[in-house]
C-alpha cells in the first residue's frame, strides 16, 4: 500500500500533530507500506488529510484541494482520510469548525480524536456515518515507566507538566495558581512544581522550574523525575502530554473538559473550579493509582494499527464497489494507454484545459 501523508516531520519539539505523523509513517514502514508526503506520484493508494489549512497556517504539505484535482484529474480511486484533532473551541476561534467541516467532503473517511470531538462536527452537520474515533497514543518505546522516580512520602511530591503551545487554554491560570501554593505555608513543604515547555508571557511563576521545550527520550527523562503530573488545558480534543506522562506512570491530575477525560479517566482525579481539594485527593489515593498506570492502554502502536485497519478496510471496499471493469491493483486503476496518465499529470500541474483537449484528439 503506497500511503500519502499530508504533513511534514519536523524533528524534535514541535506537537502532537508532527508526533502523530513521524508514529504512523514509522509503523507503515515497519509493516512493509510505502509512505509519501506528497501528491507527485500516479498511484497513490491512500491519502491522508491532516490539516487542510494552507502551508503557512500548519505544518501541512498539501490541502483538500489539491486533493480534489489529484483524484480528478490522476487517480479517481484512491481512497481518501482525513483526521481532524482541532476545532473552534480550542482557542476560541470562529472559523476552524466550518472550515474543517467544508474540507471533509472529498474524504471518504472522516477520524476523530475524541468523541467530545466527533461531536462538535455531527452537531453541525457532518455525516455520523462516514466518521470514527481512534484515540491518540505515545511511543512506549520512549515513553514508558523504566526508571521513573519514585515517590517517598516524606519528601515533596514533584508535580510536572508540558506543553509545546503557550496559549492560556493550556491551563496557565491554574499552574499559576499550583506556583501561588508553595509559597502557602500548608503547601510549601508537600509540593514542587516544574513547567517544561513554552510558557506564556502574560503569567509569572516564581516558585516554578521552568525548562525550555524537550522531546523524545530527553521529556520522557525529564517527566520521570517527577511523581505526579497536571493539565488544566482547555477543550483540549485529545494532546499528547498526559499520555505521555501516563505511559511514563505518572497518575493524572486533569480538568474535566474536552477530550482529555476520555484518556484519563480511572488514571487520575478530574477537577473543575476545585483545584486545590482535588490535589489533595490525588495525593492521599497516589498508591492505587499510580498501580492502575500500569495497564495504561493507549500507545501510537494501538492507535496506528487502528489506522491501519481503516485504510485496508476503505481498500477494500474501493475494490469492491469500482464498476468500470477496469483491472485492478491495490485500488489503482491501470490504465492501458499509457498516455492517459500523462494527460492526468498534466491536468494536475494546472496546464490550460484547451491544451489538454488537443492532446486528448490528438492521441484519439
Amino acid at each position: 500500500m503506497k500511503v500519502s501523508i499530508g504533513s511534514k516531520i519536523v524533528r524534535g519539539p514541535w506537537g502532537g500533530g508532527n508526533l502523530f505523523a513521524i508514529n504512523l509513517s514509522n509503523f507503515l514502514l515497519k509493516n512493509g507500506h510505502e509512505v509519501r508526503y506528497d501528491l507527485t506520484e500516479p498511484d497513490i493508494d491512500l491519502i491522508l488529510l491532516t490539516d487542510p489549512r494552507s502551508r503557512g497556517e500548519s505544518s501541512s504539505t498539501f490541502n483538500h484541494i489539491d486533493i480534489a484535482q489529484y483524484k480528478k484529474y490522476v487517480n479517481p480511486n484512491v481512497a481518501i482520510v482525513q483526521r481532524i484533532n482541532e476545532c473552534d473551541e480550542r482557542k476560541g476561534t470562529s472559523n476552524i469548525n466550518k472550515f474543517y467541516l467544508d474540507a471533509s467532503k472529498v474524504s471518504d473517511h472522516v477520524v476523530f480524536v475524541s468523541t467530545w470531538l466527533k461531536n462538535i462536527y455531527v452537531d453541525i452537520g457532518m455525516n455520523r456515518n462516514k466518521t470514527s474515533v481512534i484515540l491518540a497514543g505515545a511511543n512506549k518505546e520512549i515513553f514508558n515507566s523504566n526508571n521513573s522516580k519514585e515517590w517517598v512520602k516524606e519528601y515533596p511530591i514533584k508535580i510536572v507538566t508540558h506543553h509545546w503551545s503557550s496559549h492560556k487554554n493550556k491551563g496557565f491560570d491554574i499552574y499559576s495558581e499550583i506556583d501561588n501554593l508553595i509559597s502557602n505555608s500548608e503547601w510549601s513543604n508537600k509540593i514542587e512544581f516544574t513547567y517544561i515547555g513554552n510558557m506564556n508571557n502574560e503569567y509569572e511563576l516564581k516558585n516554578t522550574k521552568i525548562v525550555k521545550p524537550l522531546a523524545g527520550l530527553e521529556l520522557a527523562e525529564e517527566i520521570k523525575k517527577h511523581h505526579l503530573y497536571v493539565t488544566a488545558s482547555v477543550n483540549e480534543p485529545s494532546g499528547n502530554h498526559h499520555i505521555e506522562a501516563a505511559q511514563c506512570g505518572l497518575p493524572i491530575l486533569y480538568k474535566e473538559s474536552g477530550g482529555v477525560p476520555e484518556y484519563c479517566k480511572g488514571f487520575g482525579i478530574s477537577f473543575d473550579n476545585n483545584f486545590e481539594q482535588k490535589l489533595s485527593e490525588i495525593i492521599d489515593s497516589y498508591e492505587k493509582f499510580k498501580l492502575k498506570l500500569e495497564d495504561y492502554p493507549f500507545s501510537s502502536e494501538k492507535m496506528c494499527y487502528e489506522f491501519l485497519m481503516l485504510f485496508e478496510k476503505l481498500l477494500e471496499t474501493k475494490i469492491k464497489t469500482n464498476k468500470k471493469g477496469n483491472k485492478i491493483m491495490g485500488n489503482i486503476i491501470i490504465v492501458k494507454n499509457k498516455y492517459m496518465n500523462f494527460i492526468r499529470l498534466l491536468a494536475f500541474s494546472n496546464i490550460k484545459n484547451s491544451f489538454i483537449k488537443f492532446i486528448r484528439i490528438f492521441i484519439k
